[in-house]
């Protein structure tokens, strides 16, 4: 092991190979609960040419690889073992090119998405990707997840966001497929292999990603709701009524409204609490005037029609992040003890009988039992913070039984944009069928067959 270290020193530099009490504090840093750190050692290359000669290195001693991104993940997915090497993407932080022209932006995987956004908007464009975790997520990371946050209703999952990729394989070699076009179907889409594969296939250094024209105005309003009924309406009429400018329909269930506004945060309830459901929704055009007086009409007459119970409409910037603030408060949750949580997607038509099974089950099972359920609801995403039975989360496994075992009945999903990681791997075949789960690992032995490049994530070999 010394002399790969040795090896991996001199591929990548002074100071990027960290070992021993060098890594203390570098575990995979998940608010969830994350791991002390047992790797063998922690290496940060500085280039992608860099992270292809250290996998090479890795690929010829039989050395495991974790990938390491912003170490936002929420599945365990960069747990490492004491046998293992972290592979941190960290110091890969180069924006290469922002083509106001084209719409795109190339960048290195360690580039956070905060940064990449930023630079987009510097260029009078938008990266429409965007979620709570945007300081310290990475770009990498985002694409190896196939991430997806508040604005995939109108701009699509991270997938549909990336145009072209480069990744090293399992034994170094780099597959360069940096490409800028929308439209290019000359064989298959390579980059699909590794966008969502979390690390298992390949390791994401480079990307292009597709940009956005840049709003001009943006309408926010939080709404009040009688019933679920409500809620679906509400969305067929506003996405209809706003002509495709419907950017975000953020649902939050009374539970998880009423824990975000209680009197201990400090924060004044926008609309009383004594609503079943609440949704925060958002617009983004490019008329100022025209936008808001069509937003505010939508709003109007869906209130005429019974649908919505009670409104606020923002009128400054102030006033919509204060919304958003309330809306991704779900560090509050960590106060829970215990906190399991989950991060599904259900079909419109089964997700309020669902979140009521859930809820029922729980409280029969543990009468104190809490569920705040919350989520992006137009793309069939729900999130729920779950506190049940003991306290140092001994009742886990009943718990995501609880959870997950419906969804298989209503053809829902364990993972809506999280991933599998370690923590969901037991209950895959929920969702997935056989065959399916065979041809995971069919490409699983065909791109690293010595079972190297996050070994055990997602499936097993």
């Amino acid at each position: 092991m010394s002399d790969l270290l040795d090896q991996l020193r001199a591929a990548t530099g002074p100071g990027a190979v960290l070992a021993g009490e060098a890594i203390a504090g570098y575990g995979p840093g998940s608010w969830s609960g994350g791991q002390t750190p047992t790797a063998l050692a922690v290496v940060q290359p500085g280039s992608p040419g860099q992270v292809a000669a250290v996998v090479a290195l890795c690929h010829a001693a039989r050395q495991p690889l974790v990938v390491h991104g912003g170490r936002t993940g929420l599945v365990h997915g960069t747990d490492s073992g004491p046998g293992e090497i972290v592979l941190s993407l960290a110091r890969l932080q180069r924006i290469e090119a922002v083509d106001p022209v084209g719409r795109t932006l190339t960048a290195e995987a360690g580039v956070t998405l905060q940064a990449a956004q930023e630079a987009a908007e510097a260029a009078g464009l938008l990266l429409p990707l965007d979620m709570g975790s945007r300081g310290s997520a990475t770009l990498g990371g985002v694409a190896a997840t196939n991430a997806g946050g508040n604005r995939v209703l109108r701009y699509g999952m991270a997938r549909m966001l990336v145009l072209g990729l480069e990744a090293v394989l399992a034994d170094g070699t780099v597959v360069s497929a940096l490409n800028r076009m929308l439209k290019n179907n000359a064989g298959l889409d390579l980059k699909h292999a590794f966008i969502g594969s979390e690390g298992t296939l390949g390791v994401i250094t480079r990307l292009v990603l597709r940009l956005a024209p840049r709003p001009v105005s943006r309408q926010t309003a939080l709404v009040a709701l009688r019933d679920f009924a409500a809620m679906t309406a509400l969305l067929n009429r506003v996405d209809a009524g706003l002509g495709g400018t419907l950017s975000a329909f953020e649902a939050l269930w009374q539970s998880y409204y009423g824990y975000v506004t209680a009197p201990q945060t400090g924060r004044t309830p926008p609309l009383p609490g004594n609503y079943p459901y609440y949704v925060l929704l958002e617009a983004e055009g490019g008329e100022v005037q025209a936008d808001a007086h069509r937003f505010e009409a939508v709003l109007a007459q869906a209130h005429e029609a019974g649908l919505i119970a009670d409104a606020v409409i923002t009128s400054s910037d102030r006033e919509r992040d204060a919304l958003w603030a309330m809306r991704d408060d779900v560090m509050r949750l960590t106060l829970l003890r215990p906190l399991f949580l989950f991060d599904v997607s259900a079909p419109l038509v089964a997700m309020e009988a669902y979140v009521a099974a859930v809820s029922s089950a729980l409280a029969a099972r543990w009468p104190d039992s809490h569920c705040y359920t919350f989520g992006h609801l137009a793309d069939g995403n729900l999130h729920l913070a779950v506190s049940a039975g003991d306290p140092a989360g001994a009742d886990r496994a009943e718990v995501e039984r609880l959870v997950y075992g419906p969804l298989q009945a209503i053809g829902g999903s364990v993972s809506a944009e999280h991933g599998i990681g370690l923590e969901k791997k037991p209950y895959l075949a929920l969702c997935r069928s056989s065959a399916e789960i065979a041809l995971m690992r069919t490409l699983k032995h065909a791109l690293d067959p010595l079972g190297l490049l996050n070994p055990g994530k997602i499936i097993d070999p």
